[in-house]
């Protein structure tokens, strides 16, 4: 049954009309034109008696995935497909401020998935408002993070909508089940049911799960990657790219100002070609279980590595250690669903403030699928050659001084071990 909003009357079945599960209006569904999305349209109609609106966004999933989509959609029954593009909304709103906060899950996870449900969710109640639905509806399982994240930004921007997951509630065990139930439906999906990989791409990443890598100790096979080429199939020669930042958003590449969007596809093509942002993880999920998962992000892992190189010339010590600490928890929000989270808003405001000063250009060297600093450089800089260096400079260090430091700081060590020598 529909998840209804609070304080509705739950959707049933009525004496008035209405599908095996009760009755809805009209349904918008996160449209993808695979086989999972591809039977929920017809589920939905034959299930909650109700009209259902595609609806697909284009977060920068690849050349050709929106082709014939209009077609497949409603050759499932949809009465309409529509398309928004969120590249750039995606980019600039939710992936930098992402990048600026320096929001790593677990050590290693970009959040590229994570970030890109909100943008998705989000647009999905703007439709829903539009087309006047009453319901959205999602093919996410029952086990993954992506339900949370979908349906907490639905209660976030629209507390009335109903809410369908039909991976919760339908018969449908796996796909060789929905390869039937879409052929009994006359739904065109084109699949076979050999096991293949679940991927989920966007401008930011791909994302590799399932087939082999569900056991950790399979190696990923050499064909399984998409954005990356092999590092050991790499250029011979390393390449060098200058990222420009402004107050922690990136604004150019080797000195040419390009729009969100466009600035990282070019970092995915120059990343990719050089095989960097390769990441093998096992992760803990949301809902408890682990999972494992392979992750290209190329001009991702290029971006954040500039930004936290400017960094280290930018602020001071304790800046930095306050927003490495907040850093962990934004990430762990994010990967939570919590975009729309007033904590969040508080934690991105401040990294906003954080970041004012780090402006300025790093030079990184991509070379057989890593990457290392070549230069930095801020007109912020703290960083002061005349104080840093071994030869005397300003005068403004005098390391006469240090030896009263190391007194008073090292005094608490002193102390105890005066105290268990008896002294």
């Amino acid at each position: 049954m529909a998840l209804a909003a609070e304080g509705d009357t739950k959707t049933t079945k009525t004496k008035s009309g209405g599908g095996i599960r009760g009755k809805l209006n009209k349904v918008v569904l996160a449209y993808s034109g695979g086989l999972d999305t591809s039977v929920i349209v017809p589920w939905l109609r034959e299930n909650y008696d109700c009209e259902v609106v595609c609806f697909t966004a284009d977060v920068g999933q690849g050349v050709g995935e929106m082709e014939g989509l209009e077609a497949k959609a409603k050759a499932s029954g949809a009465s309409q497909l529509v398309i928004k593009d969120l590249k750039e909304e995606f980019v600039k709103e939710y992936v930098f401020p992402c990048l600026r906060a320096g929001a790593i899950y677990e050590r290693k996870y970009l959040l590229g998935t994570s970030m890109a449900r909100p943008v998705i969710a989000k647009a999905m109640v703007d439709v829903a408002r539009e087309v006047g639905a009453d319901a959205v509806s999602h093919g996410c399982t029952g086990k993954g993070n992506d339900q949370v994240r979908f349906e907490l930004t639905f209660f976030a921007l629209n507390p009335k909508l109903n809410v369908v997951a039909p991976w919760r509630e339908w018969d449908i065990k796996g796909r060789e089940d929905a390869i039937e139930y879409a052929k009994k439906h006359n739904v065109p999906v084109p699949v076979t049911k050999k096991s293949i990989y679940s991927r989920d791409r966007n401008l930011w990443h791909l994302s590799h799960e399932g087939d082999i890598l569900e056991d950790p100790a399979n190696e990923p096979k050499k064909d399984m990657y998409v954005m990356t080429v092999d590092p050991e199939e790499a250029p011979e020669e390393p390449e060098y790219v200058e990222i420009g930042i402004v107050s922690g958003i990136p604004v150019s590449i080797n000195g040419k100002e390009l729009s969100p969007a466009n600035l990282l596809a070019v970092l995915n093509e120059l990343g990719g070609r050089h095989g960097i942002g390769r990441v093998d993880m096992v992760e803990n999920r949301l809902v408890g279980m682990k999972s494992r998962g392979v992750y290209e992000t190329p001009g991702g892992t290029i971006l954040t590595a500039a930004v936290r190189e400017l960094e280290s010339l930018t602020l001071d010590r304790e800046s930095m250690q306050a927003k490495d600490n907040i850093a962990l928890k934004y990430a762990e929000l994010v990967y939570a669903g919590r975009w729309f989270d007033p904590l969040r808003e508080s934690m991105d405001a401040f990294m906003e403030k954080i970041t004012e000063t780090t402006t300025g250009a790093v030079t990184l060297k991509l070379y057989k699928g890593s990457l290392s600093v070549a230069s930095r450089r801020s007109q912020y800089s703290l960083y002061r050659q005349d104080i840093s260096s071994f030869e005397e400079g300003s005068g403004i260090y005098n390391q006469a001084d240090a030896a009263g430091f190391i007194r008073l700081y090292g005094l608490p060590i002193r102390v105890r071990a005066m105290l268990q020598s008896g002294l």
